[in-house]
């Protein structure tokens, strides 16, 4: 009898357990959505990982779906207790076995080993304030919409997450998650990647020289300033940066698109990664008034336009800063504006090498990149006055925010004239896509100069167009 009651006891206990298990597991969440920071054009929100004494740790995270590997910093392996192994080139640990977002447990099975800086550096990447990054191989198994203008990021399982905005149909590889988009420069077809962990756009060298050769009027320049100073490599100083007119990708026609031209090795290591030939990618320096959906299940990605606003992303302070490990910023040069340096250079001014200090009396030191740029940015003409470090001595400079890439007057001109001597008059209808409802615009204007206006002053999507040439687009009479 104590046998039977005994047995029985256990019964319940395991049929109890079970069904709190069952509880447990029906309660985690499908699908959640996070407030997320854009700091220099990326995506970084709240994660928590568990550490070995059962505890659990909240962490900032890099959403980089343009980036199949995992990567963490030295600081988060030594708080995991995971064994680091160093080659020549490269570090690295086995992978935490998942991170919590918003409640919703996301395993990091498929992950075997993450990377780690080689340098004993204790930060994922200067100039970041980021522990860990959630790459491509990991977001490819879920619904993901990243909403810049509300500054929030929603990740779920397949098929739980509602997309909104135009759409296309686009090539993801299965093994990484990579994502690559059908593009239109030129009226000729490419494929260009979809990187929102990137903080600017680039263009295979051979396109973006062919670009710069036939319409040597595109804004233009030399040196990574702004959103364009992503890491603070040397070769940032040389880095030939162009504003490109329009971009057609996928559903969406993009203009006045600031691009650096990408050297044919690095290509070829993306084509390689991406499995198909690729001529660049668009980073999140465009899409900053978007919702972006990505819907790996379906091979499917949508751009739904949140707010329509100009960012002045390039009217800064001409510097190429280099953030340390120690969170210093090393200035790398500086820019030429109408010819000249943009900031006082020389011995009584900047030098490669210093370092800045200060903005405004406001220390930069351990600050990201994406706070030291804001700092440095502003209406052109503003003063910024630098507190610059050399050879351990301080001293300030005073140097004024500059519009670089900016349209020049004579291309003002020649777009009155060409509007003015173009040919018969056409008609165009477009629709700007708001989720809920669509605004429908009509017009009648010679060679869509109108448009083309539209676009340019307030950076939005022409998401249907009749009779417009200037896109590439044959004429076909509205219905």
């Amino acid at each position: 009898m104590k046998f039977v009651a005994a047995t029985f006891v256990l019964f319940l206990f395991c049929r109890t357990g079970f069904a709190q298990e069952q509880t447990l597991t029906a309660a985690e969440p499908k699908s959640v959505t996070v407030p997320a920071a854009i700091d220099h054009n990326r995506i970084v929100i709240n994660v928590d990982i568990a550490l070995p004494d059962g505890s659990t740790k909240t962490i900032h995270a890099w959403v980089d779906n343009g980036n199949p590997d995992l990567e963490m910093s030295r600081r988060l392996a030594t708080l995991l207790g995971l064994t680091v192994t160093c080659g020549d080139k490269e570090c690295s640990a086995p992978a935490p076995s998942r991170m919590v977002v918003g409640g919703m447990a996301i395993p990091l099975s498929d992950v075997k080993q993450a990377k780690v800086p080689l340098k004993p550096a204790m930060v994922m990447a200067a100039g970041m304030d980021a522990d860990i990054n959630i790459p491509s191989s990991v977001l490819r198994h879920y619904d993901v919409l990243v909403d810049f203008p509300g500054h929030k990021f929603s990740i779920g399982l397949p098929g739980t997450i509602h997309f909104q905005g135009s759409s296309e149909k686009v090539q993801i590889n299965p093994e990484n998650g990579l994502i690559q988009v059908p593009s239109k420069l030129e009226n000729k077809k490419y494929n260009l990647a979809l990187d929102l962990g990137s903080s600017i756009s680039f263009l295979s060298d051979e396109l973006f020289e062919k670009l710069a050769t036939t319409h040597p009027d595109w804004p233009h320049m030399t040196g990574a300033i702004g959103s364009a100073n992503m890491w603070g490599a040397r070769e940032e100083t040389q880095w030939k940066v162009m504003r490109v007119d329009r971009v057609q990708y996928g559903p969406l026609f993009l203009t006045n698109v600031a691009a650096v031209a990408l050297p044919k090795a690095t290509v070829d290591f993306f084509q390689k990664r991406a499995g198909l030939p690729t001529a660049g990618l668009i980073g999140s320096n465009v899409l900053l008034n978007y919702r972006v959906g990505l819907d790996y299940a379906r091979s499917m990605v949508y751009f739904d336009i949140g707010r329509m606003f100009n960012f002045p992303d390039f009217g800064v302070i001409g510097l190429v800063l280099r953030p340390e490990d120690d969170g210093q910023y090393t200035i790398l040069g500086v820019a030429d504006f109408e010819g000249k340096p943009s900031v006082p250079s020389g011995a009584d001014g900047v030098q490669p090498g210093d370092h800045l200090v200060a903005v405004n009396g406001i220390p930069v030191k351990g600050s990201t990149m994406g706070q030291v740029w804001s700092m440095l940015g502003g209406t052109p003409g503003q003063e910024r006055i630098l507190t610059i470090e050399h050879a351990g001595k301080e001293f300030t400079v005073t140097a004024n925010v500059q519009h670089f890439l900016g349209e020049a007057p004579e291309e003002d001109k020649k777009k009155k004239k060409w509007l003015a001597t173009d040919q018969k008059p056409r008609s165009i209808l477009i629709s700007l896509d708001r989720g809920r409802r669509n605004e429908y615009f009509f017009f009648q204007c010679r060679g869509c100069a109108r448009i083309e206006a539209l676009a340019h002053q307030n950076n939005v999507a022409l998401l249907f167009n009749y009779n417009c040439p200037l896109f590439g687009i044959p004429d076909v009479a509205p219905g």
